[in-house]
């Protein structure tokens, strides 16, 4: 609660702290004093600013996040739509890099040293540092243009099934598991070399037990924890980090809402929108707390001491 708190106060103090008149940024240049004076007194920011803090604090706790300057609709209601649309993307994204990085980082560890773990490291290291508006426009042109295999949006048409949604979501989400694959394969194989001289391992081979036993009781489990950690702060991103990615293919998400709110200088959205995102990052970074604890008896036992 104190981290929203604090984050509440950041979107607070950065979009109203912002420098020139706020009815101005948004009316233009051109726009007379007057519309500007009566605009600011609509959105009620001519008042002191901790009574606007107050106002916007109050609103947060009843689950209103305001009205839309450019759009005329609560931003609660525009939120809601544009989360299950990034949902849907990150879903999917989700789907193919988690088991995808994790296969890649396990074959690397037991590969080590050879020449299938440096292709997959080097595969992982430069995928990872492609920008997702570069790579976008590369499977854009590969897939959709030259092959024509694949749509080159991503909204797919009213009514569609979920199967075609998923055709129109499969350009759009392969470069969010280029950047991905990189850090889950990385630390996944990282964990599992730990893993693999650890005295436990050793000790298991040692009993006779088999390989694919040992990796699977054994080295797994306790390879798979600091995965977990990188895949939930990866979520978060998977929400909020679509900008390029949503812009790209004109998806109407998150991160599509943030972008035109902040053009427009729609502040209501655009701290809405943050706020959103950094609620699902505290989710998704108790969800991984949660789990740590299931897959790991020490940190379970030791809370409860």
């Amino acid at each position: 609660m104190v981290s929203l708190w604090l984050l509440s106060v950041l979107v607070f103090i950065g979009t109203n702290l912002l420098p020139g008149d706020v009815g101005r940024r948004i009316l233009g240049p051109f726009a007379t004093q007057e519309s500007v004076d009566l605009l600011n007194a609509r959105l009620g920011t001519d008042r002191p600013l901790l009574t606007q803090y107050f106002d916007y604090i109050g609103g947060l706790l009843t689950g209103d996040l305001g009205q839309s300057v450019s759009f005329a609709r609560p931003v609660t209601e525009m939120l809601g739509s544009a989360l299950a649309h990034s949902a849907k993307l990150a879903v999917l994204a989700f789907v193919i890099v988690v088991p995808l990085s994790i296969l890649g980082g396990v074959i690397a560890a037991l590969k080590r040293g050879t020449l299938i773990d440096r292709s997959i490291t080097v595969f992982g290291l430069s995928a990872t540092v492609i920008p997702e508006f570069v790579s976008g426009i590369v499977v854009i042109v590969l897939f959709a243009i030259t092959l024509g295999w694949l749509p080159g949006g991503a909204q797919a048409p009213a009514g569609s099934g979920v199967l075609q949604q998923i055709r129109y979501l499969i350009l759009p989400a392969i470069p969010l598991v280029l950047v991905l694959f990189g850090y889950i394969a990385r630390i996944t194989r990282a964990g599992m070399i730990d893993a693999l001289d650890a005295d436990y391992t050793r000790t298991a081979i040692l009993k006779g037990l088999p390989r694919n036993v040992v990796i699977r009781r054994h080295v797994l489990r306790n390879a798979l924890l600091p995965t977990i950690a990188v895949v939930a702060t990866q979520v978060g991103y998977l929400f909020g980090g679509l900008v390029a990615v949503e812009v790209l293919f004109n998806y109407q998400g998150v991160g599509r809402l943030i972008f035109d709110a902040a053009q427009k200088a729609d502040l209501p959205l655009l701290a809405g929108g943050v706020l959103v995102i950094g609620v699902i990052y505290q989710i998704a970074t108790l969800i991984a707390d949660m789990m740590y604890g299931a897959l790991n008896p020490r940190v379970r036992f030791g809370a409860e001491t």
